[in-house]
């Protein structure tokens, strides 16, 4: 397990604390390193670079001489990419440059970076940073301390503190080649471009929750209810309702005006066959 020495304000060891393994023990690996700083620089890209082309370029669309006879050479538009004044070609137009990188990659990049940072000797744990009076003059002399405030050769330093600390952050502001930033918001160009690098106990706290992978979880483990857990109980099948037969109507059939038409045609007797009708009626 690699160790560091904690000191004080004052530049004096007062003890030694155990890193993890996970977050500070890490070999180095530089492909990682390079593409994770590719992606924040990208990620970074306004990407509102434009250039305007023969169609967004101000001039007029009218042709300037005859196509024939004038011994020149021809010309279409003033607009032509051929002509002084005229649009871009395949220029640069607004694009986003973003894209995204697993968080694995992010955080190993951040492990080794952190580790090799510890092998040469530049991660130095401060035990807290306390400072009453949040002046600039009082800072840099806790710079001159640490043995970090050369005029001449003064080295970028990135302190890694929590937030919290407001008289730190307005004492630094003001302070060249100097960034605060918290154990959570770390990223890996900061870590890569400063060559000093200052942890307090609370910084590492917060470096150690988020980069650790075997860290445990603050908290005991969710209680297990009893009910989440239970087999489902199968729903009774509700009973079918036997449905209600409809009554069923006699229709009496109406006779038609077709029909009665048919019937009384049919009843009318012809007066031969009611002579006929009369005669047997009679002999009867």
């Amino acid at each position: 397990m690699p160790t560091a020495k904690v000191r004080n304000l004052e530049n004096k060891e007062i003890g030694e604390v155990t890193l993890s393994d996970a977050v500070f023990g890490v070999e180095l690996n530089k492909s990682l390193i390079h593409a994770a700083v590719r992606n924040y620089l990208a990620n970074r890209r306004q990407g509102t670079s434009a250039t305007k082309t023969r169609g967004n370029v101000s001039g007029s669309g009218r042709k300037l001489w005859k196509q024939k006879g004038t011994g020149r050479a021809r010309i279409a538009s003033i607009r032509s990419p051929l002509w002084k004044g005229g649009g871009t070609v395949h220029g640069p137009q607004p694009r986003d440059w973003s894209y995204k990188m697993p968080k694995k990659m992010r955080r190993g990049a951040l492990r080794s970076a952190l580790s090799e940072r510890l092998r040469e000797g530049n991660l130095i744990i401060i035990d807290e940073f306390i400072i009453d009076n949040p002046k600039t003059k009082g800072f840099i002399n806790i710079l001159s301390t640490l043995e970090l405030a050369d005029k001449k050769n003064q080295p970028k330093t990135l302190i890694v503190d929590s937030l919290d600390n407001a008289n730190l952050i307005l004492a630094s502001r003001n302070v060249k080649k100097t960034k605060i930033t918290n154990g959570y918001g770390l990223n890996i160009y900061d870590l890569i471009y400063h060559e000093k690098l200052l942890i307090s106990k609370a910084g590492l706290e917060e470096l150690n929750h988020l980069l650790d992978p075997q860290r445990e979880k603050n908290g005991t483990e969710p209680e297990v209810i009893e009910d989440a857990q239970a087999e489902e109980k199968p729903k009774a099948k509700k009973e079918a309702k036997p449905k209600a037969k409809k009554e069923e109507t006699e229709v009496k059939a109406t006779p038609t005006k077709k029909l009665k038409k048919k019937t009384a045609k049919a009843e009318k007797i012809s007066p031969a066959k009611a002579e006929n009708q009369e005669n047997e009626e009679a002999a009867e």
